[in-house]
C-alpha cells in the first residue's frame, strides 16, 4: 500500500510539474491568460469555495447528477429482472441499451432539451448514460447464477425470497458494486456535460460555461478542479459504502 501510494504521489507530481512548466512557457510568451499555473488554479479555487454561491451551486450539480444516477439503479435493475424473466424484453431492450451507448452525451441533451425543462436535462442525460452499464451486469449477474443452487433450491421448495436472499442476491452483488462505481464516473461526467451544454441556472455546468465564455481562464481551471475531486470523493465514498455491504453481507451468510 505505501508503494501504491508513493507512486501515485510521484505521478502526480510529475504531472503538476508539467503542467506549471507549461504555464511558465505560455507566460514567457505572453500567453499566460491562456494556460494558468497549478498555484493560481489552486488559489482561485480556495476563493471560490470561500463563496455560498460556490456551494449552491456544487450542491444543485450534485443533487442532479445524484438523482439521475439512482433513477438509473434502480430501473436498470428493475428493466434487467424483466429481461432475464421474459426473452421478448430482452430482445426488444438489448438494441435500444446499445443505441444508448454509442449515442453522444451532446445528442441527446440537445434532444431532450426539445422536451424537458433545462434544470432536468442533466438528471435525463446522467440516468441514460448509467442505465445501460447498470442493465448489462445485473443481467450478467443473474445469467451467471449457479443452476445446481437453484435446482437445489426448487428440490427443498425453498420460497422466493429465500431464493432470491441467498442464491440471486450474491450472484448479482459484485456485478452491481461494478456499475455503482461505474456509475459514478459516467453519471457525473455526463451530467457536468449535459449542464455545460444547456447552461441551468444554477450549476457548476454553467460556472465553466460562462468562465469559458468570458475568456476566465483561472476561474475555469479552478471549476474543473472542483469537478475533478468532486468525482475523486464520491467514488471514495461510494467505495467505503459497497465495502462495508459486502463485509456486512459476508457476515450475514456466515451467521
Amino acid at each position: 500500500m505505501r508503494r501504491r501510494a508513493l507512486r501515485a504521489l510521484g505521478a502526480l507530481a510529475f504531472w503538476l510539474a508539467l503542467w506549471a512548466a507549461l504555464a511558465l512557457v505560455m507566460r514567457l510568451r505572453g500567453r499566460g491568460l491562456l494556460l494558468p499555473s497549478p498555484a493560481a488554479s489552486a488559489r482561485r479555487l480556495l476563493e471560490l469555495a470561500a463563496t455560498g454561491e460556490f456551494w449552491r451551486y456544487t450542491l444543485c450539480s450534485i443533487g442532479r447528477v445524484t438523482l439521475g444516477i439512482a433513477l438509473a439503479l434502480a430501473m436498470g435493475a428493475a428493466l434487467a429482472v424483466l429481461c432475464a424473466r421474459f426473452r421478448a424484453a430482452d430482445a426488444l431492450l438489448a438494441p435500444a441499451m446499445t443505441v444508448v451507448k454509442s449515442t453522444p452525451v451532446a445528442s441527446f441533451a440537445i434532444l431532450v432539451l426539445v422536451w424537458l425543462p433545462r434544470d432536468l436535462v442533466p438528471v435525463c442525460i446522467s440516468a441514460l448514460m448509467v442505465l445501460p452499464v447498470v442493465w448489462a451486469n445485473v443481467c450478467a449477474g443473474i445469467r451467471g447464477t449457479d443452476a445446481s443452487l437453484l435446482e437445489l433450491a426448487r428440490v427443498f421448495r425453498l420460497g422466493r425470497w429465500r431464493v432470491f436472499r441467498r442464491i440471486y442476491l450474491p450472484s448479482v452483488l459484485p456485478g452491481f458494486a461494478a456499475a455503482c462505481r461505474s456509475a459514478v464516473g459516467f453519471g457525473w461526467k455526463a451530467g457536468i456535460a449535459a449542464e455545460v451544454l444547456t447552461v441551468p441556472r444554477e450549476s457548476m455546468g454553467r460556472m465553466i460555461y460562462e468562465s469559458k465564455y468570458y475568456l476566465q481562464t483561472e476561474d475555469l481551471f479552478a471549476w474543473t478542479l472542483a469537478v475533478i475531486l468532486l468525482s475523486l470523493a464520491i467514488e471514495r465514498l461510494l467505495l467505503l459504502a459497497l465495502g462495508r455491504l459486502s463485509r456486512g453481507k459476508g457476515a450475514g451468510a456466515g451467521a
